[in-house]
């Protein structure tokens, strides 16, 4: 071999290396990122029983407890908000479910979380496939827990269409009124009052009304 074909190997052997380098770093660091994504604790969630969504939240924080899972399963919210109810006149507060039969849980997903998680009695499944729970978006998690913490009100009536009742703020404060419409889904209704002995059609807010 000449010394001009020996330069050449050395130079070709020292390529191949290099690129065995390079392929061996992006190999690492491309295990690095799994490694970094599977061990990072994200929000799941995770469906119950109807009814059973509180207890879900107490029999899952005592199993994290009894089976030492503090490290993997950090938090469980059932989201709630305030619902005031209006009752022969008064005010009746109660919390609501704001997903029904749903339970939010952060945690770090491994088969033993998986495990714990979906063996709590009440538990029916995750939100994706069987064995692949599907994480919930970051920004989705974020409103839900914003709708919650900040206590919305929602007034609920136990009235209908054809009831009276009378109104106690507002320009036709003192009137009585006949409901003709109720929209529960705004907490309003449209009544008619009569005014100089003509029927009026208006719209009122529930809490600007007492049944009677």
């Amino acid at each position: 071999m000449t010394k001009k074909e020996k330069s050449m190997e050395e130079e070709l052997n020292e390529d191949i290396l290099e690129e065995k380098s390079e392929a061996a770093e992006k190999a690492a660091a491309e295990q690095a990122e799994k490694d970094a994504k599977k061990n990072k604790k994200r929000w799941y969630i995770v469906h119950t029983y109807s009814g059973y969504e509180n207890k879900v939240k107490v029999n899952l924080e005592k199993r994290i407890e009894y089976m030492n899972m503090g490290d993997k399963i950090f938090r469980i919210e059932v989201p709630q908000k305030t619902v005031t109810q209006m009752k022969s006149g008064k005010k009746q507060e109660k919390e609501e479910k704001i997903f029904p039969g749903y339970v939010l849980v952060e945690m770090i997903m491994d088969e033993d979380s998986w495990y714990v998680v979906r063996h709590t009695s009440g538990v029916t499944k995750f939100v994706g496939s069987a064995k692949k729970p599907i994480p919930a978006r970051e920004s989705e998690i974020k409103k839900i827990l914003h709708r919650s913490s900040s206590q919305v009100e929602k007034v609920e009536l136990d009235v209908k269409a054809g009831d009276k009742v009378r109104i106690i703020s507002g320009p036709f404060a003192d009137f009585d009124a006949d409901i003709v419409e109720v929209y529960p889904d705004k907490s309003k209704l449209r009544a008619n009052v009569s005014i100089f002995g003509r029927e009026t059609p208006i719209e009122l807010e529930y809490k600007q009304i007492n049944k009677l």
